[in-house]
């Protein structure tokens, strides 16, 4: 069924859909558990937060390790300015949202004040559900 036109949705389709959704929670949930197993046991046998593998019946079962830095922004924020090293720091202008809702709740600000500044996206989500008892 990749890449036609259908012009019609069938019972027989919205039955395959809700079908197969469940299914892929299951599976999900499946894997989830056997990661957390996998895991656990590279944990004990190699350690936490190492990368690792073990070949068993022809499979790899790899642990990669991603490590990422960020600064924590109050710490650094404070230590910077205790340093003197203000251009270090950057000042970030955005507009607040809830300010911005009561001032338009309160009258100080209209609508039409904000023609242009306001954009919209927006994206599909199909959800199929029985309806009847199964």
């Amino acid at each position: 069924m990749k890449n036609s036109k259908v012009s019609q949705v069938t019972g027989e389709m919205l039955t395959n859909y809700y079908e197969l959704n469940k299914k892929k929670k299951e599976i999900e949930a499946e894997m989830n558990q056997l990661k957390k197993i996998f895991h656990d046991y590279l944990d004990n046998h190699i350690g936490a937060d190492d990368k690792g593998e073990v070949i068993l019946n022809g499979y790899k079962l790899q642990r990669q390790i991603r490590k990422t830095e960020k600064f924590d922004e109050e710490v650094t924020i404070k230590r910077l300015e205790d340093l003197k090293m203000n251009d270090l720091i950057q000042i970030v202008k955005k507009p607040d949202a809830l300010k911005i809702k009561s001032a338009l709740n309160l009258g100080f600000l209209h609508e039409k004040d904000l023609d242009g500044c306001i954009i919209t996206t927006s994206s599909p989500a199909i959800s199929v559900k029985s309806i009847t008892p199964r």
